[in-house]
């Protein structure tokens, strides 16, 4: 199919230009002496002519299309790698905007800036997980219902590590992270570092009764099957024990994909792992689906929580959505509960866990004594 195109594309071009596959399924053309309006005309036409391509193979028939970003090259271009990233950034926005179309790279654009941005975030990403210049922090998760009296519970977090040890947080670059497929990878460094220290510090653990290890998962990972044997392979390794783990699924990602994630969860389940529904309200306006989700926790999302104490109708969706999970058996946890006006209105509710500021700060993982969070 790749010869195919390269020969369709090629009939197009002049003598003086030139056409080069850069890798995969990308390829770049350099228009030489041609106006940005007769590269466009010639790109249409590409369009076209990719679009009614007849490709056959094994007697199968398949639809191809192509997506391209057209960038200026003149006296005001920086250099080659800046034209190259312009022209990458114009492909991308292509893609995302359908596909089979042609963008134009224009400086100020603050979309294709924001790529640009989030690409750089991207090289960083990649070099700060093979360089281990990632690190972890916890949260706790603190038991507020009367009756719960569990040992400590905390949510592990990751932070990205700049040039001078200083902290990158992870609003930065998890958007790249999420965008350019990065996250399984993001989380197998999690799992591995979290589960390396849980084995470092099980004597400890076992003294001062670890409740649960919380570690976020992103939804390509849930769907990913070798990622299931990847989190089962370092249980083993570290002799984690899995009673102690509680993997977090956000409500879209669950959603998304719902049968993966019931059999992702019903398998591990079968190990001792636990599972929490994160942001859960941000969804749908139907939880039937709750009914086939096999989870121990909801979390409810903390746009409700974080202004329940002075918003009635965020008050009474956090009610509602507690009385549901208390209904199916689902132990509840409230989100950014940042005051006590916060934490007494969900005592009245009866929430059974509360997480946030007005609990306790984001503290590194290494400083943790089990059962007593460190202030930082």
């Amino acid at each position: 199919m790749l010869i195919d195109v390269a020969g369709v594309l090629r009939g197009y071009l002049r003598d003086t230009d030139v056409l080069g596959r850069i890798g995969g399924d990308e390829f770049g053309v350099l228009l030489r002496n041609c106006s940005m309006k007769d590269a466009a005309a010639l790109a249409d036409k590409m369009l076209v002519a990719v679009r009614e391509m007849n490709f056959t193979s094994c007697e199968r028939s398949f639809d191809v299309s192509i997506s391209i970003g057209l960038v200026p090259v003149n006296g005001e271009s920086d250099n080659v790698t800046r034209v190259m990233s312009a022209a990458d950034l114009a492909c991308y926005a292509a893609k995302d905007l359908g596909g089979n179309r042609l963008h134009v790279y224009r400086d100020g654009d603050q979309d294709l800036e924001r790529r640009h941005t989030e690409m750089q975030w991207v090289s960083k990403l990649t070099a700060a997980i093979g360089a281990d210049q990632l690190v972890l922090y916890c949260q706790e998760i603190s038991p507020i219902r009367q009756g719960v009296d569990k040992g400590s519970h905390f949510e592990i977090l990751v932070r990205m590590l700049d040039s001078d040890g200083g902290i990158i947080p992870p609003g930065s670059f998890m958007p790249a992270a999420e965008r350019y497929n990065m996250m399984t990878g993001l989380d197998r460094w999690v799992i591995s570092h979290s589960f390396s220290w849980y084995a470092e510090n099980s004597a400890a653990i076992t003294a001062n009764h670890l409740d649960a290890m919380s570690i976020n998962l992103s939804g390509a990972s849930v769907s990913d099957d070798a990622f299931l044997r990847f989190i089962k392979d370092e249980i083993q390794i570290y002799g984690v024990d899995p009673e102690k783990i509680c993997f977090e699924i956000t409500e879209t990602a669950a959603i998304e994909n719902l049968d993966a994630a019931v059999d992702f969860i019903r398998s591990l389940k079968k190990l001792g792992c636990r599972f929490s529904l994160d942001d859960f309200g941000s969804g749908l306006s139907s939880f039937a689906y709750l009914k086939n989700l096999p989870v121990d926790y909801l979390k409810i999302d903390g746009s409700f929580v974080k202004n329940m104490d002075t918003d009635a109708v965020d008050c009474a969706m956090v009610s509602s959505m507690h009385q549901l999970g208390s209904l199916l058996g689902i132990e509840t946890i409230a989100e950014f509960v940042e005051n006590d006006a916060i934490l007494r209105k969900l005592e009245e509710i009866g929430v059974d866990y509360a997480q946030g500021y007005g609990i306790s700060k984001p503290v590194p993982l290494d400083s943790l004594v089990i059962g007593v969070s460190k202030t930082a």
